[in-house]
C-alpha cells in the first residue's frame, strides 16, 4: 500500500465505522421483527452510511485544520491535513468526490426502497441532502454548527432517530412507534462518542474558540452529562423491551459495558482510548439488543 493509500484510509478514520453502522442495522434488526426486511436495502443502507461518515470524517479533518481546532499539541490521533500529509486541496476534492459518491448510493438506495420517482422518494432525497450538508458543516464551512456545541444534538438526531426510524421506514413505508426507543439508546451512544471526543479536546478546543459542551460546562460536568447519555440509552432499551414482548435476555449483557465505559470515563485524565470502545460497545449493544427481538 502507498503511503498517500495509507494517509487517507487514516483521514477516513474507519474506527468510527461500527458506530455510524449501528443505527442502520438497528433499523435492519427491526426490519426483520417486524417482517419487513430486504438484504438489497440494508446492503445500500450500509453503504450510504459509510460514504457519509467518510465524508463527515473528511470534512472534519479539513474544517478542524482551517479554523484552527487541531493545534500542534492536541491530543488524539494526528490529522492529515494538520500535519501536510494531503493538502487542504486534496481533502477538499477528496470531500467532493465522497459526497458525489454518497449522494448517488442514496439516491439508488431510496429508488429501489420506493420504487421510482415517488412522493416519498423526493422527501427521503431531502432528508439524505439534509444528512450530505450537516456532514460538511459540523467543522467546515464559514459558520461550522459543531463549533456552537450543536453537534451533540446533530449526532442524537443523525445518528439515532434519523439512521434507525428512517432506515426501518424504507424497509416497510411506515412509521412504527416501537422504533423510537431504540433510535434513543443509539443517538444517545453515539452522542457518548462524541462526548469523549470532546472531552479529550476540550483544551485544544477552547483555544481555538469551539465552544462544545464540554468547553461550555467543564470537564466535571461534561462526566455527569456522560453518564446521562449512557443511562438513557440503558433506560430506554429497557422501556422498549418492556413494550415489544416476547425477548430473549442477550440485550441485558451490553448493559455493564456501557457502564463500564461510564466508570472508565470518570477515573481517566485521557478519555480518548474509551472512545474506540464506546463505539464498539455501541455495535455489540446494537446486535445483542437484534438478536434478542428476532
Amino acid at each position: 500500500m502507498s503511503i498517500a493509500a495509507r494517509d487517507w484510509l487514516s483521514a477516513a478514520r474507519l474506527r468510527t465505522l461500527p458506530l455510524a453502522l449501528s443505527s442502520i442495522i438497528m433499523g435492519g434488526f427491526l426490519a426483520e421483527k417486524f417482517g419487513k426486511f430486504s438484504p438489497t436495502i440494508f446492503g445500500f443502507a450500509c453503504l450510504t452510511t459509510i460514504l457519509l461518515q467518510v465524508l463527515s470524517n473528511f470534512a472534519n479533518d479539513y474544517g478542524d485544520t482551517q479554523n484552527g481546532a487541531d493545534l500542534v499539541d492536541r491530543v488524539g490521533p494526528t490529522r492529515a491535513v494538520q500535519s501536510g500529509k494531503i493538502s487542504p486541496k486534496q481533502m477538499l476534492g477528496g470531500i467532493v468526490f465522497i459526497g458525489v459518491c454518497s449522494l448517488l448510493s442514496g439516491i439508488l438506495l431510496i429508488y429501489i426502497s420506493f420504487g421510482g420517482f415517488t412522493q416519498l422518494f423526493w422527501t427521503f432525497l431531502a432528508i439524505g441532502l439534509l444528512c450530505i450538508l450537516a456532514a460538511y458543516t459540523y467543522t467546515a464551512g464559514k459558520k461550522p454548527y459543531g463549533y456552537m456545541g450543536l453537534g451533540d444534538i446533530s449526532v442524537f438526531i443523525f445518528f439515532g432517530i434519523v439512521g434507525v426510524v428512517c432506515s426501518y421506514f424504507l424497509y416497510s413505508q411506515t412509521f412504527n412507534s416501537q422504533t423510537i426507543w431504540p433510535a434513543i439508546s443509539c443517538g444517545a451512544l453515539a452522542t457518548g462518542v462524541l462526548n469523549i471526543n470532546n472531552l479529550r479536546d476540550i483544551d485544544s478546543d477552547r483555544t481555538a474558540g469551539k465552544i462544545t459542551i464540554p468547553v461550555r460546562i467543564g470537564r466535571r460536568n461534561t462526566i455527569i452529562y456522560h453518564w446521562a447519555l449512557l443511562l438513557v440509552s440503558i433506560g430506554s432499551t429497557l422501556f422498549f423491551i418492556n413494550n415489544i414482548g416476547n425477548v430473549k435476555p442477550y440485550y441485558f449483557v451490553s448493559f455493564p459495558l456501557i457502564i463500564l465505559n461510564g466508570v472508565q470515563i470518570s477515573k481517566s485524565s485521557n478519555p480518548d482510548p474509551y472512545l474506540k470502545t464506546l463505539a464498539i460497545t455501541s455495535l455489540a449493544h446494537v446486535s445483542l439488543l437484534g438478536f434478542s427481538i428476532i
